[in-house]
């Protein structure tokens, strides 16, 4: 019941680790209402939730495609299987310089097949684009990435979000945040996962305070509910915006490990805060959670 299940696009800080815990907080009814996640990556807590009705959308368009194509049925379990099978047989058997090839050619016609390829093939599951769009993130070094369990893993993955975009009504737009939140209403649920300011960039996600301002702005004057992810501390510094947009709101610290880069020594531990627009009665699992005293520990 409380399984989290992983979608088929791997997103660095991709938010399965969260998943139980805003689940926790969770109260809206999901069968009433749209729900919106406009920084969508990949989806890992929407699908989860599992609502009725949504609108995911993200400023990459090769996310949304990725999944409309899902949505079109031109991407299946098996579609996926047979295109797998092949490449992944060519990356044993030429390894970088097909990976290489197959980078070149989706850089070229944003092919929704080659984008799962690379994706699962490329060096420590980043997604990078340069300043005109182009994919280039190195390869993994892994010329049998692509096992016969590793390719069963992922069409599964597949076939569970099939399933929900088959019984449930979900939209998929590439828009900026600004565009589909304007569209939520009281009866609606939001939940944000904006790039991690002063943290992480790309050509896709770049991030400032001025975007960060800009969606305090809209979430402070929204009807609808909210949470939003962010990060809170580590053992470095602190995210100052916690105080100083965010401190007015209901905010929970979920503190956890991210495992980034190739070896143990980069398993750092992470604070993360749940910042909500509403409270909750019911405490959660304090040994993972613990309400946000804004200036608590660090």
């Amino acid at each position: 019941m409380n399984k989290v299940f992983i979608p088929p696009i791997k997103i660095q800080g991709i938010k399965s680790k969260l998943v139980a815990d805003i689940k926790k907080f969770l109260q809206w009814d999901k069968n009433n209402g749209v729900y919106f996640e406009p920084f969508m990556g990949s989806g890992v807590v929407g699908f989860n939730i599992a609502p009725k009705r949504a609108i995911f959308s993200d400023n990459n368009p090769h996310i949304i495609e990725f999944y409309q194509n899902i949505q079109n049925g031109l991407i299946t379990k098996n579609s996926m299987r047979n295109y797998l099978d092949k490449e992944g047989s060519n990356l044993q058997k030429y390894g970088q310089e097909h990976y290489l090839r197959i980078r070149e050619r989706f850089n070229k016609t944003h092919n929704s097949f080659d984008f799962l390829f690379l994706n699962r093939s490329c060096f420590n599951g980043l997604m990078r684009f340069n300043a005109k769009g182009g994919f280039n993130v190195p390869f993994c070094k892994k010329e049998s990435r692509f096992s016969q369990a590793y390719i069963t893993k992922i069409t599964n993955q597949i076939e569970w979000v099939s399933q929900l975009l088959k019984t449930n009504d979900y939209e998929f737009r590439v828009c900026d945040f600004t565009d589909s939140l304007k569209l939520a209403k009281q009866e609606d649920f939001i939940y944000c996962d904006p790039p991690y300011i002063d943290r992480h960039s790309d050509y896709f996600n770049t991030w400032s305070e001025d975007k960060e301002q800009a969606l305090y702005d809209i979430l402070s004057k929204t009807q609808a509910k909210f949470i939003l992810s962010t990060w809170h501390s580590n053992q470095y510094r602190q995210n100052i915006y916690i105080s100083t947009l965010w401190g007015q709101f209901s905010i929970d610290i979920i503190e956890h490990f991210y495992h980034l880069g190739a070896s143990e020594n980069n398993r750092n531990a992470i604070k993360e805060s749940l910042v909500k627009n509403y409270t909750v009665a019911q405490v959660c699992d304090t040994q993972h959670t613990k309400q946000q005293s804004l200036f608590g520990d660090f």
